[in-house]
């Protein structure tokens, strides 16, 4: 059982925030899935549209299945939770594609906030189709966001249990006024 996590200053939070691809076998509790729904419902997007909705998976075969689908989300198969962000996929591409990020990283953020990880992960090409066939989702919605949720096997091999990685100095980063 994973002990709850204190809480941390809000900028050391979001600094801190990782994309972890290995897990534990222990499934997020209840508690914090509705949270991260919550949270998803409420995000902001253009017009107020909400041009989403959500795939919840937790079933290991079909988790597996959707990280062999081209793209970049090898690490569902090892995921207790898998949410699939499925967008209206209307002529507002550009907004829902700003949407769907905002909507990835508020995911992440409420995970998180509740001692668990997670790791946004891509479909592309066939993998889209792939998905939607495997899941009962219509044709003519947008399907390529995934996010593995879970507790981080920290004993995984490949676990991120290094250092963070170094970052850009600012002064790299930021042009005052111009370039």
């Amino acid at each position: 059982m994973v002990t709850s996590v204190q809480p941390v200053q809000p900028i050391e939070f979001l600094r801190k925030l990782r994309s972890i691809r290995r897990f534990t076998d222990e499934p997020p509790p209840r508690g914090a899935v509705d949270d991260i729904l919550a949270v998803a419902r409420w995000t902001g997007s253009a017009k107020n549209r909400q041009h989403w909705a959500f795939v919840l998976v937790r079933d290991r075969e079909i988790l597996a299945r959707m990280a062999a689908a081209e793209g970049s989300a090898k690490h569902l198969a090892g995921a207790s939770l898998g949410i699939l962000l499925v967008m209206d996929g209307s002529d507002l591409v550009e907004q829902e594609t700003f949407d769907e990020g905002r909507l990835a990283e508020r995911i992440a953020l409420v995970a998180n906030a509740h001692g668990l990880e997670s790791c946004i992960g891509w479909f592309k090409g066939s993998g889209r189709d792939d998905v939607k066939a495997l899941l009962g989702i219509p044709p003519e919605k947008l399907v390529r966001t995934v996010m593995s949720i879970g507790y981080e096997d920290t004993g995984a091999d490949g676990a991120r249990n290094h250092p963070e990685h170094p970052r850009k100095p600012l002064a790299d980063l930021v042009h005052v006024g111009r370039w």
